[in-house]
C-alpha cells in the first residue's frame, strides 16, 4: 500500500513512521502540506496516487493555507482515500474551544471554562473562575504557550495585548493535582499504552516541558474515559490527557488528534509507530 505521510517536515515522528510502514512492507512518503497543491477537472493531484494518507502534523499557516490544506484532506476522503484522523477530527482537535465543548456536551468532566475575546469579559471571567486560570492559545501542542495567572494586574494586562492583536482568550480554571496527569494513546477503540507524565519544576506535566514519564496501568474507569473522550471527538486514533483533581474527580483535559509517541513508546514498550501503521492498512474501516 501506498501511505502519504502529512506533515510540516521530516522530523522523528514522520521518520518512525517511515521506518514503520517500510518494515511492514509498505511504500511510504513524507510530504509536506506546504508543498501540495490541486487541481480541479484536470489529471494532476499530488495526493491522487496514494491509497492512504496519515495526517502527523499541521504546520502553521494563514487561515486560506490552512483552510486549502483540511480541503484537500475533505476532498481525499470523500474520493474514498482513507485518511487518518478523519479531517473532521482534526478540525475539532486542533481548537481548544470546539473539543472541550464536545467532551462537555457528552458529560465528561473537564475543567470549569471561558473563550472570549474582549479584555473585560476575560478579567470577569478570571474571577469567577477563581482568580486562578490557565491561558491557553487556542490552537497549540504540548504545552506551549500556556501560562498560569494569578496575579489581577498581570492578566488584565495579559489580556489587554491577547484582545489588541486580534487573538482568542481560552481560559480555565486552575486545577490542583497531585503534579501528574495520564497521557492515554487510543487506537481504534482501544488503549494500546498510556504513560503518566510527572511535573518536574513547573506546574505543567508535558514531556517536552520538562515532566517525565513512567509507565501507567489504567483502571476500568480510566480506559473506557479515554476511549469515550476519542470517540466523542470522532478521533480513531488520540491522545487523551486526564487529569485527577483534588476531590478525586477526573478531567479531560485534551485529546490530541495527532499525539506524538517519542517518550510513550520507549517508556511502554509498544511501538506506536508499526501500531498506527497497522491499523491503518489493516483495521481502518475505509482501508481497502
Amino acid at each position: 500500500m501506498r501511505i502519504a505521510i502529512l506533515s510540516g517536515g521530516s522530523g522523528w515522528h514522520v521518520q518512525d513512521v517511515l521506518r514503520a510502514a517500510h518494515e511492514l512492507g509498505h511504500d511510504a512518503q513524507a510530504i509536506d502540506f506546504r508543498a501540495l497543491s490541486a487541481s480541479v477537472n484536470a489529471t494532476t493531484n499530488p495526493l491522487a496516487s496514494f491509497d492512504a494518507i496519515l495526517v502527523r502534523t499541521m504546520p502553521a499557516g494563514s487561515l486560506e493555507q490552512v483552510v486549502f490544506r483540511m480541503d484537500l484532506l475533505h476532498e481525499s476522503a470523500a474520493r474514498g482515500v482513507p485518511v487518518l484522523n478523519p479531517p473532521r477530527a482534526v478540525e475539532v482537535c486542533v481548537d481548544k474551544y470546539l473539543t472541550t465543548a464536545r467532551l462537555a456536551r457528552a458529560g465528561i468532566a473537564t475543567p470549569p471554562t471561558v473563550v472570549c475575546q474582549k479584555s473585560e469579559v476575560a478579567m470577569t471571567a478570571f474571577t469567577e473562575l477563581g482568580g486562578d486560570v490557565v491561558l491557553k492559545p487556542l490552537f497549540g501542542a504540548e504545552g506551549r504557550g500556556m501560562c498560569r495567572l494569578t496575579d489581577s494586574e498581570t492578566a488584565w494586562r495579559t489580556f489587554r495585548v491577547l484582545e489588541q492583536t486580534g487573538q482568542v482568550i481560552y481560559l480555565q480554571q486552575f486545577v490542583r493535582h497531585p503534579g501528574w496527569d495520564i497521557r492515554a494513546f487510543v487506537l481504534g477503540g482501544r488503549v494500546i499504552a498510556s504513560m503518566r507524565r510527572v511535573a518536574g519544576n513547573d506546574w505543567r506535566t508535558n514531556v517536552a516541558q520538562g515532566g517525565t514519564a513512567e509507565r501507567a496501568s489504567l483502571s476500568v474507569e480510566e480506559e473506557r474515559l479515554a476511549i469515550r473522550a476519542a470517540e466523542v471527538v470522532g478521533c480513531p486514533v488520540a491522545g487523551v490527557d486526564l487529569l485527577p483533581g483534588p476531590g478525586g474527580e477526573l478531567f479531560v483535559i485534551e485529546v490530541n488528534a495527532v499525539p506524538g509517541w517519542k517518550a510513550l513508546a520507549p517508556t511502554c514498550g509498544v511501538d506506536v509507530a508499526k501500531e498506527v501503521v497497522q491499523f491503518l492498512t489493516r483495521e481502518y474501516p475505509s482501508c481497502p
